[in-house]
């Protein structure tokens, strides 16, 4: 038998009181210039957009006028055997869809700059390796190393007016995978606007920072290193296996043929060789193909 519940004035004045508003948000790109390895990307959009590192952390953010939590959802996979009659799904991956957010232009037009500079940088490698020049009719594009684009920690932090309650989400590895067209008119005047799709690895709620790892001695970052699991060891060891048996095999088929050359005739001469790390093999050049055939101590 089911309850209703009664609710009494005081418990919806409680609940209902205090909900959040929507227009008390923070949006801050401030870890492109914190992480070295997108220093790259900064002295690109200083050279080539005349936007600086102080507009990147500080002014970028401010002018985003609408934005959007991001959303998330579990791909799954129907299996309809286990129970005759029933079917049941299981989660496999966790997807992710790309947030929007909308800025305002400023006077300078920093805001498009920056964003239209991002994305030529992604697509600009082939300035650096092949010198190509952006304004010969032949110029190609060639997508830019990850690591030298993406954006480490992108937060939009939500906060109420009392500033004493907030809940942060930190986008891990994000970029600007799309710019919108944006409409210019002749009729009434407005303030200009620029809205921007990014892309993002994934995302973590009340995080304070992100990292890439530790520094080695080489100033490169390594992930921490995880105890494989018991099956992934267990595919490894079985894949090691079939391995090594393919390879005593090819060995010894060598060695088979190599012998029945000599005994035929047919072959050449062995010859003994030495593998830099000091292996001794012979080498039997097959008449009929011209290939060597080697065979190791």
């Amino acid at each position: 038998m089911s309850v209703i519940k009664s609710i009494q004035p005081n418990d919806a004045k409680r609940l209902f009181g205090n909900l959040s508003k929507n227009n008390h948000y923070q949006v801050d790109f401030s870890s492109l210039g914190a992480f070295k390895g997108n220093s790259d990307l900064l002295d690109y959009l200083k050279n080539k957009r005349k936007v600086d590192a102080g507009f990147v952390q500080r002014d970028a953010g401010l002018l985003c006028y609408e934005a959007s939590l991001p959303g998330t959802r579990l791909a799954t996979a129907e299996v309809s055997d286990n129970f005759m009659g029933v079917s049941q799904e299981f989660a496999h991956t966790r997807l992710y869809a790309d947030v929007d957010f909308s800025f305002y232009v400023d006077d300078d037009y920093n805001a498009i700059r920056f964003f239209e500079g991002w994305i030529d940088f992604i697509s600009s490698g082939s300035e650096d390796t092949d010198n190509a020049d952006p304004l010969v009719s032949n110029y190609y594009r060639r997508m830019r190393y990850p690591d030298t684009y993406k954006c480490q920690s992108m937060t939009i932090t939500k906060f109420e007016r009392t500033f004493d309650k907030t809940i942060k989400y930190t986008f891990v590895n994000a970029f600007p995978k799309t710019i919108s067209a944006i409409p210019v008119t002749y009729g009434a005047s407005d303030i200009l606007r620029v809205n921007v799709s990014f892309n993002y690895d994934r995302y973590l709620i009340d995080s304070d920072s992100v990292t890439k790892g530790t520094k080695n001695d080489e100033g490169f970052t390594d992930l921490t290193y995880t105890q494989p699991s018991a099956e992934l060891e267990a595919r490894r060891s079985q894949r090691l296996k079939s391995n090594s048996t393919k390879q005593r095999e090819v060995i010894e088929e060598n060695a088979a043929r190599a012998r029945a050359l000599r005994e035929t005739g047919q072959g050449s001469t062995p010859e003994t060789r030495t593998t830099s790390d000091g292996r001794e093999y012979t080498v039997t050049i097959d008449p009929t193909f011209g290939y060597e055939i080697r065979t190791f101590k």
